[in-house]
Protein backbone atom coordinates (compact mmCIF):
# COMPACT_ATOMS: atom_id res chain seq x y z
CA UNK A 1 0.00 0.00 0.00
CA UNK A 2 1.41 3.49 -0.85
CA UNK A 3 0.28 7.16 -0.37
CA UNK A 4 0.45 10.45 -2.85
CA UNK A 5 -0.12 13.52 -1.28
CA UNK A 6 -1.11 16.75 -3.07
CA UNK A 7 -1.42 20.06 -1.78
CA UNK A 8 -2.37 23.34 -3.96
CA UNK A 9 -3.67 26.88 -3.53
CA UNK A 10 -6.49 26.26 -5.90
CA UNK A 11 -8.63 23.89 -6.17
CA UNK A 12 -8.31 23.40 -10.02
CA UNK A 13 -4.78 22.71 -9.86
CA UNK A 14 -5.58 20.62 -7.31
CA UNK A 15 -7.92 18.41 -9.81
CA UNK A 16 -5.46 18.38 -12.30
CA UNK A 17 -2.94 17.03 -10.06
CA UNK A 18 -4.81 14.88 -8.76
CA UNK A 19 -6.32 13.67 -12.17
CA UNK A 20 -2.68 13.33 -13.68
CA UNK A 21 -1.68 10.50 -11.23
CA UNK A 22 -4.53 8.96 -11.41
CA UNK A 23 -4.02 8.22 -15.02
CA UNK A 24 -1.09 6.39 -14.59
CA UNK A 25 -2.66 3.76 -12.09
CA UNK A 26 -5.14 0.86 -12.71
CA UNK A 27 -8.72 0.76 -11.95
CA UNK A 28 -7.53 -2.23 -9.43
CA UNK A 29 -4.65 0.34 -7.70
CA UNK A 30 -6.76 2.72 -6.43
CA UNK A 31 -7.73 2.23 -2.89
CA UNK A 32 -9.83 5.86 -1.64
CA UNK A 33 -9.27 9.21 -1.84
CA UNK A 34 -9.21 11.57 1.02
CA UNK A 35 -9.89 15.26 0.65
CA UNK A 36 -9.24 18.50 2.73
CA UNK A 37 -9.94 21.90 2.49
CA UNK A 38 -7.85 24.76 5.03
CA UNK A 39 -8.57 28.57 4.83
CA UNK A 40 -6.64 31.03 6.74
CA UNK A 41 -5.70 34.62 6.85
CA UNK A 42 -2.06 35.86 6.02
CA UNK A 43 -0.23 38.95 7.50
CA UNK A 44 -2.22 41.03 4.95
CA UNK A 45 -5.26 39.78 6.09
CA UNK A 46 -6.35 38.30 2.84
CA UNK A 47 -7.92 34.36 2.99
CA UNK A 48 -5.52 31.68 1.71
CA UNK A 49 -6.96 28.41 0.94
CA UNK A 50 -4.95 25.18 0.95
CA UNK A 51 -6.67 22.38 -0.59
CA UNK A 52 -5.15 18.61 0.01
CA UNK A 53 -5.95 15.46 -1.28
CA UNK A 54 -4.39 12.10 -0.26
CA UNK A 55 -4.76 9.14 -2.29
CA UNK A 56 -4.35 5.84 -1.62
CA UNK A 57 -3.78 2.92 -3.84
CA UNK A 58 -1.73 -0.42 -4.51
CA UNK A 59 1.41 -1.38 -6.42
Amino acid sequence: MRVALFDEEHEKDLEKEVNRFLSGLDDEQLVDIKFSVAASCDAEGEQVYCFSAMVLYRV
